[in-house]
This record gives structure tokens, C-alpha cells and sequence, in this order.
């Protein structure tokens, strides 16, 4: 097992009665890989984290990127004495639930995305699970690059970063804008999904005589409003970070990180354009109960009023008054019914007539 980092202060206080220290936890328990990148190429195997520092520092054009995932506080400081890094990043680190933003701290940049994760309606009990958000956050410095997750999971992209020679001999902040176009990326083939789960969604309101699902209609705003919160900072924030750091971000790697912000607000503008349109199918779909309500009450009321006709002639018969002429007529009783039934027909046809049937 590799070596400890070593802690340089010691938190909190001991235990009363205790005679040994609390044992730190391995920072290798909250790491993914550990790799050290020469001329824009891995060197192979995984390095120990101190020994990869010392060797990024000892030769050109070298660095390490280090992955970790949701390190707890005692790690951190401990990462914070090898690295250097500001006591800021490192809240900001264990904190996590950071708003996407592209900081600057020295010569230590500070880059929070928020990864979007989208699962089908049908694949999920609860429709409030259909999007769900995590954290990526990168920290670059001289010789190094750490990559951090909260609540997702990223494949190793160390193996991309190498394809792109011409990114990865830039240095630190090549990882930053790898990592920032891979979770762009999924975020424009999340707007794919949406796009074809809002098509749907229209195609259930106008289609007539279709029940409509009000509730899973609000579900999907709500899901796409929380995305929104997740998206929509990050394309002013990378254009920020890019204006306000180029001593620190060279040109050309200035130009991906454009690039990727323009991904980003592109799909910004479509996640805005999904949440107007539910906000449609909500007036929609109201107006189309509200219209289905009228027409049952319509039908109630041309059949209670087909049905009152007879019930007043035979109300009328039924009073048994000594002078009725009819009730001694032979043929009184299959004329009224005959009136009755002509007067339902008429009153039919002029429902019909006025669509109220």
C-alpha cells in the first residue's frame, strides 16, 4: 500500500483518556488514479501521490492528475500540505454543492461544473428522480491537476487527454477543459432525450380524445428547472475564467474553452426553450379540461333535458284529477308515449345539431 501523506497539523483534540492518535484515513481510499503526464503523454502505471509530484517537478512540461471522489476534510488538508492548494478551494472542496463557476486563487485555478444525469420516465418509480444532478470540480496549479466528484460517476478520461497531444502538452488546465467538454457533451445529449420526451409529451395534449397526465407534465418543468440551475452559470462563468486568465491559459487552449462555452449556452438556450414549452402544454392542458368539462356538462344537461320532457307529461297523468278526458281515451295511453318519444327525438336532434351530443 503506498505511503501516507503526512499530516502537518494535527485538528481537534484528543480523547480524554486516550494515549494514541486517531488514525488518519489513507487519502488512496478516496482515489481513482493517480498518473503523471510528460509531453502531453501518460507515463504508464499509477505513481504514488507525493512521488508523482516530486516527479512532475523535476522534469518539463510535466504534471500530475490526480482523481478523487467526495475526499472528506482530514484528506483535503492533508492534499492541501502537498499541493499548496488555497484554504478556500479546500472548503469549497469538502463543502461541494457549489454553484458552476471558474475562480482564480494565485496561480491555482478553480473550475465547478455540474453534471446533469437523465433517466427515462419509465425507468424510475418517482418522477422527481428523471434528472439528477452532481459536482465535478478541478483544481490547477503549476505541475499538478485534481479532479474531484460528488455524486456521479466519470469515466477515466486520462486515456482521451493523451489522444489530444497537442491539448495535453499545454498542461494543468488541458484536464480542466477535458473534463468541462466531456460533461458539456452529455449535457447536449441530455437536451436529445428531452427533446424527444417533450415531442411526446405535446403529442399526448393535442391528441383528441386522450387523457392527459397534468401531474407528469408539472414533473417535467420542475425536473427541467433544476437543470437550468445547473447549466445556466456555466457559460458565463467559463467566459469569465477565460477573459480574466490568460496568463494562465494559453491561446489555443483559450479557443477550446470557447468552444465548450459556447456548447454550453447553446444548450442553455434549449433547456430554456423546453421549460417555455411545458409552460404552454400547462396552459394547454388546463384549457383542454377545462374545455372537456364543459362539454360533459353540456351532455349532462341535453340528456337530463331529454329525460325531463316525458318525466312532465307523466307527472302531468299522474295527478289523478277526477276531469282528465284522456284517461278515458282508448287510445291516450300509446299516444302519450308516442309524444313522448317524439318529443326526445326532437329534442335529440337539435342537441345533435347544436353538438351538444
Amino acid at each position: 500500500m503506498p505511503p501516507l501523506i503526512p499530516l502537518s497539523k494535527q485538528r481537534g483534540k484528543r480523547p480524554a483518556g486516550s494515549s494514541r492518535p486517531p488514525v488518519p484515513v489513507p487519502i488512496e481510499r478516496s482515489t481513482d488514479f493517480c498518473r503523471v503526464f510528460v509531453d502531453g503523454k501518460r507515463l504508464p502505471g499509477e505513481a504514488r501521490i507525493s512521488h508523482a509530484l516530486e516527479l512532475a517537478r523535476e522534469r518539463d512540461n510535466a504534471f500530475v492528475w490526480l482523481s478523487l471522489r467526495e475526499p472528506p476534510r482530514a484528506q483535503m488538508d492533508r492534499l492541501a500540505d502537498v499541493f499548496g492548494l488555497h484554504d478556500l478551494i479546500v472548503d469549497d472542496v469538502v463543502t461541494a454543492h457549489q454553484r458552476p463557476k471558474f475562480e482564480r486563487y494565485d496561480d491555482q485555478l478553480f473550475l465547478v461544473i455540474r453534471t446533469v444525469q437523465y433517466r427515462d420516465d419509465e425507468e424510475v418509480e418517482d418522477l422527481r428522480e428523471i434528472i439528477s444532478t452532481g459536482e465535478v470540480q478541478v483544481v490547477t496549479g503549476p505541475h499538478f491537476a485534481i479532479t474531484i466528484r460528488h455524486g456521479v460517476s466519470i469515466p477515466d478520461l486520462t486515456s482521451d487527454l493523451e489522444e489530444e497531444e497537442e491539448l495535453a502538452i499545454l498542461g494543468p488546465p488541458a484536464v480542466a477543459w477535458k473534463m468541462a467538454d466531456y460533461v458539456v457533451d452529455n449535457y447536449l445529449r441530455v437536451t436529445q432525450e428531452l427533446n424527444r420526451d417533450v415531442d411526446e409529451l405535446e403529442n399526448e395534449v393535442f391528441t383528441p380524445r386522450k387523457s392527459i397526465n397534468i401531474d407528469k407534465i408539472y414533473m417535467y418543468k420542475r425536473e427541467i428547472l433544476e437543470m437550468r440551475h445547473a447549466i445556466d452559470p456555466l457559460g458565463p462563468a467559463l467566459r469569465g475564467g477565460v477573459t480574466n486568465n490568460k496568463d494562465l491559459l494559453r491561446k489555443a487552449l483559450r479557443s477550446y474553452f470557447r468552444d465548450v462555452q459556447g456548447n454550453a449556452m447553446i444548450v442553455s438556450d434549449h433547456v430554456s426553450g423546453f421549460d417555455e414549452r411545458l409552460s404552454s402544454l400547462l396552459d394547454a392542458s388546463v384549457a383542454k379540461v377545462s374545455m372537456q368539462q364543459n362539454r360533459d356538462m353540456r351532455t349532462i344537461s341535453a340528456v337530463v333535458g331529454m329525460a325531463a320532457a316525458p318525466t312532465m307529461i307523466a307527472g302531468i297523468y299522474g295527478m289523478n284529477f277526477t276531469n282528465m278526458p284522456e284517461l278515458e281515451w282508448r287510445w291516450g295511453y300509446p299516444v302519450v308515449l308516442l309524444t313522448m318519444a317524439t318529443v326526445m327525438l326532437l329534442m335529440y336532434w337539435w342537441f345533435r345539431r347544436n353538438d351538444w351530443l
